[in-house]
């Protein structure tokens, strides 16, 4: 029994990367999308406002929540048997699989507002995906990968990474040529794979990625035998978190009404008493609060699913990190060097204020 306590004990820590990567997680929601019943289509359509999966299948990495951040993973030491597997992940908690229940549970409750189930939808959209990343059922003691080096297509990168995207990009598919190309389960798999339980999910990515620590070596090389072996599991992982998603979607949706059109408040919407307008050099001070702040920028980057502005100093020196979503993104082409003033509400990620940008009403350039 000490044991089991022992390894529920290491059921926590961050790994702060994007599972599966943008690619990955849009083909898994496309895929899901296709194997859904037609009033579970309506449903989900009605939940998200009218947005495909595709589009929110990201989201749960962009809202950068801390409170959510050990959502999209799960550490364990390595040699469980299956029981020891099922213990320690039944005792534990803030993990990949709690968070699985918690949003089907407010899902289900019918008592939970709309809003809440437009969250709770778009975070099992990401989480199913996140399950079936092997290196997100990994290690703590090397951040699932993320220290264990390797190099691949001539360049440096990690363990982790290397399963997230580098393996897919190295297909150079598109995200439509994905999903259908990995969409090839059979009528008695999809049955299958439906049947089982988030339980079962990770203890495959366990069994996976307790293989490739096996085999890992600090430093390696990715031979093309490596890639050609294991682009036929992310495949077939990518596959089975589609048909499985669409599974627990036609479970909770099929028999369901739905419900009146979620809309979100922009801070462009809110009253002037509720915005504040600050100083750059005050925002840390700001956490929790919707302000207007004005300031420099200083460097960007497109990272796919955002496009992220330095204000007030270069990365990793920014005095705020301004990330553009959505339509906002498309303004990142124009901001280097400008002064721009945000309007929205400032949290906190990884010790660094933010503030998310979806509407373009919400930035403007001087």
């Amino acid at each position: 029994m000490k044991k089991v306590f022992l390894y529920a004990a290491v059921l926590s820590g961050a790994l702060g990367l994007i599972s599966w990567g943008f690619k990955g997680h849009r083909a898994i929601a496309t895929i899901a999308q296709k194997h859904l019943t037609s009033n579970t289509a309506y449903v989900v359509s009605a939940y998200l406002n009218g947005q495909a999966m595709s589009d929110v299948a990201t989201w749960a990495d962009e809202n950068r929540n801390p409170k959510t951040a050990g959502w999209h993973y799960l550490n364990l030491p390595l040699g469980l048997s299956h029981e020891a597997f099922v213990s320690a992940v039944s005792q534990s908690d803030n993990n990949v699989y709690t968070a699985i229940l918690k949003t089907e549970a407010g899902l289900k409750d019918k008592n939970l507002s709309a809003e809440a189930k437009n969250e709770a939808l778009k975070y099992l959209i990401h989480l199913v995906g996140d399950a079936h990343q092997p290196m997100h059922v990994s290690r703590k003691e090397d951040k699932g990968g993320n220290t264990i080096q390797v190099r691949f297509d001539n360049k440096g990168t990690n363990l982790h990474s290397l399963w997230d995207s580098k393996l897919i990009d190295h297909e150079r598919l598109s995200e439509q040529e994905i999903a259908k190309n990995y969409d090839v389960a059979t009528l008695t798999q999809i049955k299958q794979w439906q049947a089982d339980s988030p339980m079962e999910w990770l203890w495959e990515s366990y069994q996976i990625s307790s293989e490739l620590y096996g085999s890992a070596k600090p430093g390696q090389t990715i031979s093309d035998a490596y890639y050609q072996k294991h682009i036929q599991v992310t495949r077939r992982r990518i596959d089975q978190a589609g048909i499985r998603l669409a599974g627990e979607l036609n479970k909770l949706f099929n028999s369901a009404s739905a419900p009146a059109v979620v809309s979100s408040p922009t801070a462009s919407a809110q009253s002037a008493a509720d915005v504040s307008v600050i100083k750059l050099e005050d925002i840390k001070n700001a956490t929790g609060k919707t302000v207007t702040v004005s300031g420099k920028v200083f460097s960007s980057k497109d990272i796919g699913s955002m496009v992220l502005v330095n204000l007030g100093a270069a990365y990793p020196n920014q005095l705020l990190t301004i990330a553009l979503k959505g339509r906002a993104k498309e303004l990142g082409k124009q901001l280097d060097d400008k002064t721009i003033t945000v309007t929205g509400e400032v949290i906190d990620y990884k010790g660094k204020p933010e503030i998310i940008v979806n509407d373009t009403a919400n930035l403007k350039i001087k």
